[in-house]
């Protein structure tokens, strides 16, 4: 979590102030209380998520609302649900956040495709970028199978930086009705304006969504066609059989390296960068995870010739049809690998 939080506010919440506070208005134990807000805690992350397009922000933006409820909730009464009063706490704290700053996006958003002598260039800084979110922190452990699939969906990459390109409150109302499946009446009570509004807002994000496009990749399934293509991938990149490897990829499929904006497209160009710029990733080990309801690998480069396996990015895989139509390689690994579960070493494996 990052320095969302006061010192005071965080010595408050350690020694129980604020819930012993609350909790003696209202009738519930400090544990009580806090097993209430955090039932709440993964959904809105996802919400958060969503509207962000951040993670670190997304969970700095519940742990703030989580916070404004303790502190609130001997005045909560009860007409709408404990649910969308956190909801509309949590949509304030969102737009609290995005006042003044500059949309998350993708490298692909930020311009053209690299030439045929790409040049990496100087890093941006993280908070250019949309981030990837582990689905443990939004998708619920109790979920039934089509609820987790919808989840997966809803975070996909493309999806959260198409979402990046609505204004605050359209972006909220198209997470809210078609995300969320809330009623345009709960939505403009939220809100605090009318049915009229929001379904106007609605048709707007909906054509600024379309007129996006964003690509509608595969979330991750327990088919026997997946597993063997991400198999067939690991073995490739860690033989660095580059033939092998386009053999996997679309012919658009783009690579891309936050945080730099460069990004490339169509196998010809992945493979001249891997082959020239890219050639100390030759020898690397690669671990499966699963980061925004697609495959996804923690990618480790020795640190030299014979030297030790080091963190180097986090791959996230965009598949379409079997194919791989987007390699994002995310290079933050001092914030990404502690936030996946990732090690710092691959695991020994027998060669």
């Amino acid at each position: 979590m990052r320095d969302v939080i006061t010192d005071e506010t965080a010595a408050a919440i350690d020694t129980g102030e604020v819930a012993t506070d609350v909790a003696s208005s209202t009738g519930l134990s400090p544990d009580a209380l806090t097993d209430v807000l955090e039932q709440h805690r993964r959904e809105l992350t996802g919400y958060c998520y969503r509207m962000l397009g951040s993670t670190f922000e997304a969970e700095d933006a519940v742990q703030e609302t989580m916070i404004r409820a303790w502190r609130a909730y001997d005045r909560f009464e009860g007409r709408s649900s404990l649910r969308s009063w956190l909801y509309r706490i949590a949509t304030n704290v969102c737009f609290d956040t995005m006042q003044g700053r500059q949309r998350r996006a993708r490298p692909m958003d930020m311009g053209p495709s690299a030439g045929p002598q790409p040049q990496l260039g100087a890093p941006l800084s993280e908070s250019v970028f949309v981030e990837p979110i582990p689905d443990g922190r939004v998708v619920r452990d109790d979920a039934d199978p089509a609820e987790v699939t919808a989840t997966r969906e809803s975070i996909r990459l493309a999806f959260v930086a198409a979402l990046q390109l609505l204004p605050a409150t359209q972006r909220a109302v198209l997470i809210l009705r078609e995300v969320l499946r809330w009623k345009a009446s709960e939505v403009a009570t939220l809100l605090g304006t009318t049915v009229v509004s929001v379904n106007s807002s609605l048709q707007r994000a909906r054509a600024a969504l379309a007129a996006a496009q964003p690509t509608e990749t595969e979330v991750v399934e327990p088919s026997d066609e997946q597993r063997v293509l991400l198999a067939r991938y690991l073995d490739a990149f860690e033989r660095y059989d580059l033939d092998a490897l386009v053999g996997l990829l679309h012919q658009d499929a783009t690579l891309s390296m936050p945080p730099y904006d460069l990004w490339l497209r169509g196998p010809e160009a992945i493979t001249y960068w891997m082959l020239g710029p890219g050639h100390a990733c030759e020898g690397s080990r690669l671990v499966p995870t699963i980061a925004n309801g697609t495959p996804a690998f923690g990618q480790y480069r020795r640190s030299g010739p014979g030297g030790s396996f080091e963190p180097w990015a986090l791959q996230v895989l965009e598949i379409v049809d079997g194919k791989v139509v987007a390699l994002n390689s995310f290079l933050d690994t001092a914030h990404l690998f502690p936030l996946f579960g990732l090690p710092d070493t691959p695991p020994e494996r027998a060669d």
